[in-house]
Parts: structure tokens; C-alpha cells; sequence
């Protein structure tokens, strides 16, 4: 249960953590039952709290992590989850690969430059560095196109045989998996494969090839390899409206934003509310104040259709979204101050979810759990069997 403390009030992230471990089990379960799992806790575990999330993730049952930067990988190191393969694929020039490699990181390889770069850190650290090369398969990002790729498997298989580098991984990454049919997944799949057939024939042995993020593990099968990548499904959230809902995946959303209402007060008809007197009220009514606002991560372009739970009914926002704060229209209804307010969560009680809140701002899924900033406390539940890793 949470302890809701002064600041707790005003405003909090609770985070469900049986739901998240629940969702672990049922990617490794009925979904993908035969491969192994990374829990992929970038962006501070995209938005609910990297460690914490990470822990809860790896007693449920998944055997890797991923992180996007360095630094966030090398902070699970320094917390003590030591024992744990951890992938980190977004390297810039000048990162701190010599640390990467003490700390025995999954060092993701796309370019000569990399490589080069990492080699000259084993060769510092004086131990080989474990490194995966990812393959561009149409994603046109990040990765190796298949044109260079007979060129960076030989360099990595020459750095191998110098004890500077262990190859453990081939993968890539999709464009287009959360949109079941696309003819690009299928185009990917086939260009993986044949990427992957040919490091192996040149004499790479990889521990894991991986291509599937979460959409892709949910539904696309033939992409799961020997590991698949939960992202947003980690998280019980749908990577988008043509996979389907939390409930019909299987799914339980980890993340409710809860405030308190800070105020309320009578307004006559016609009178403007908030910044640039956008919304303006048709007759005698209440609006309530709300403690939250864009620097807290409420998206701006949800003004004046955001949805609110106050009470039994749902609310709008009621003109911009302030920095700090924003206001919903009440319709003549008088909250104490202090009634709870609920932004997101599951949908279970009738609260909105986070794609409502998607929706309203015209964005994605994803965009609103991670914006979630750090004025607002992560407060965390149902720790249940959850071990931090030694």
C-alpha cells in the first residue's frame, strides 16, 4: 500500500510493480515462451523508475536488461544489479567505453568508428569488450546497412581474434512492427536473416540474435529469434491502437498519476479561464485547480481536452496547461480541496489511461508516461517478491 505523505498528495506516479511483474510473466508465457527476455529500462524505465523497475523485471523472469545511453547502464552497475547482461546501444564518439567495458557491458557495434573506438578502450582496460553488432534492415537509424556489413563482421572476427572483443549479439531493430501486416515487417525479417546467416557463415557464434521490440513480440512471431526486446510492453501499455488494448493483450498498465485538487471556486457564465482566455464558460459552473503542468510533463497540446477523474465523473481541462498547473471545468460540482484527482492508470475503476491522454495531445503512448517529470515523486506498490539483484 502507499503512504501518502504531504508531498505524496500534491501529486505522484504510483507504480505498480506486481503489475509489471505480471506482464513480464505473460510476455514469457503464453507470447514468447521460447526465448529469453530483455527488459528494456531506458529513459528511466520509460518514465517509471529505471532501478526499481529493472529489479522487479529480472525476479519475474527476464534474464537481460537494455538501456538506450551509457550512463544509464552504467547506473544499474553501480546499483548493485552486477550479475545481469546488460545491452547499451546508443554509443556517441568519446563515451565512456573503457567503463562500459570494466563494467561489463553489452557494447552495441554500427559502424567502423565504433569499433574502432572500442578496441582502442580493450586495449586500455586490457580486457576484451563484449560488443553486438546491429544490422540496418530498414529501419534507416542506427545500425549497419547491409552493403557495409561484410566489412564490419570481418574488422569484429579480426578484433575477436586479438582478444579485444567478444561478439555475443547480431541484431536490429523494426520500423513499422506496430503496424500488423505492414509488408516491411516481413521485408525486415527476411534481411535480418540473411544479415545474421551471413556474420555466421563468416565465423561469428552469437549468443543471442534479436530483433523483436515489443510490437513485434506481441504480434509477429517469426521475429522473436533467441530474445525479444519489452519496451512499452514491460510497462502494460499497448505500442499502438492496431495491436490492441492493455485488457486484450494480456497486459496491466504499471503507471496511475494521481494529484490532489488544489481549488475550487465558482465562476459566472462568460468569464475566461487560464492563459489566453481560450476556454470560456458557458453558464454559472466550478472549475478545480490541479498541481500539475507541462513542466511536470502534462502535455500542453491536450489544453482543453486532457481527461480528469474527480470524484464519479470524468473532467476536462478547462483552457491551457500551464506550467505548473491547470485547471477542469467541474460542472457546478464543489470537491473538497484535497479530493484526489487521477490523471491516468489502468482504466479499471473508470479512470482515464494514458492513451486517452495519447489521444487528447495527439501523440503517442509513450511520450506521455516518459515525460512524466521529476518534480513528480515515483511512488512504488506492490513490491511483493520483488529482490534487488545482489
Amino acid at each position: 500500500m502507499t503512504t501518502e505523505t504531504a508531498p505524496h498528495r500534491r501529486a505522484r506516479a504510483e507504480i505498480d510493480l506486481g503489475a509489471l511483474r505480471h506482464n513480464v510473466r505473460a510476455l514469457r508465457g503464453g507470447i514468447a515462451p521460447h526465448v529469453q527476455l530483455m527488459a528494456v529500462v531506458k529513459a528511466d524505465g520509460y518514465g517509471h523508475g529505471a532501478l526499481r523497475c529493472a529489479r522487479a523485471a529480472l525476479a519475474a523472469g527476464a534474464s537481460w536488461l537494455g538501456t538506450a545511453t551509457p550512463h544509464e547502464a552504467l547506473a544499474l552497475r553501480a546499483a548493485g544489479i552486477t550479475d545481469v547482461p546488460v545491452l547499451c546501444w546508443l554509443w556517441a564518439p568519446g563515451d565512456p567505453l573503457a567503463r562500459g567495458i570494466k563494467a561489463g557491458l553489452d557494447i552495441s557495434v554500427s559502424a567502423r568508428w565504433a569499433l574502432d573506438e572500442v578496441r582502442a578502450a580493450a586495449r586500455a582496460t586490457g580486457r576484451p569488450a563484449r560488443i553486438q553488432l546491429k544490422a540496418d534492415t530498414g529501419l534507416d537509424r542506427n545500425g549497419c546497412r547491409p552493403a557495409d556489413w561484410p566489412r564490419l563482421v570481418g574488422e569484429a572476427l579480426e578484433a575477436q581474434g586479438d582478444d579485444l572483443v567478444k561478439v555475443t549479439g547480431l541484431w536490429s531493430h523494426l520500423a513499422c512492427a506496430d503496424v500488423p501486416g505492414h509488408p516491411l515487417n516481413a521485408t525486415q525479417v527476411d534481411t535480418f536473416r540473411s544479415m545474421v546467416e551471413q556474420a555466421e557463415r563468416a565465423g561469428i557464434e552469437p549468443e543471442v540474435r534479436h530483433l523483436a521490440n515489443s510490437a513485434a513480440t506481441l504480434t509477429l512471431s517469426e521475429a522473436h529469434f533467441d530474445l525479444v526486446r519489452a519496451g512499452i510492453a514491460l510497462y502494460g501499455l499497448s505500442p499502438g491502437p492496431d495491436i490492441g488494448t492493455p485488457a486484450r493483450l494480456g497486459l496491466r498498465p504499471a503507471m496511475s498519476l494521481k494529484a490532489s485538487t488544489a481549488l475550487v471556486k465558482h465562476l459566472p457564465g462568460g468569464h475566461g479561464v487560464s492563459y489566453g482566455r481560450h476556454h470560456v464558460t458557458r453558464d454559472e459552473t466550478t472549475v478545480g485547480l490541479i498541481p500539475l503542468g507541462y513542466a511536470d510533463g502534462i502535455p500542453r497540446h491536450a489544453s482543453g481536452r486532457g481527461p480528469v477523474l474527480i470524484g464519479d465523473a470524468i473532467r476536462q481541462v478547462a483552457g491551457q496547461v500551464a506550467m505548473d498547473q491547470f485547471m477542469v471545468d467541474l460542472g457546478g460540482d464543489t470537491p473538497d480541496p484535497g479530493s484526489p484527482a487521477v490523471l491516468f492508470g489502468p482504466g479499471s475503476r473508470g479512470e482515464p489511461t494514458a492513451q486517452d491522454w495519447a489521444e487528447a495531445a495527439d501523440t503517442i503512448v509513450y511520450d506521455i508516461v516518459t515525460r512524466i517529470g521529476t518534480r513528480v515523486p515515483r511512488v512504488y506498490v506492490n513490491g511483493g517478491d520483488e529482490h534487488p539483484t545482489p
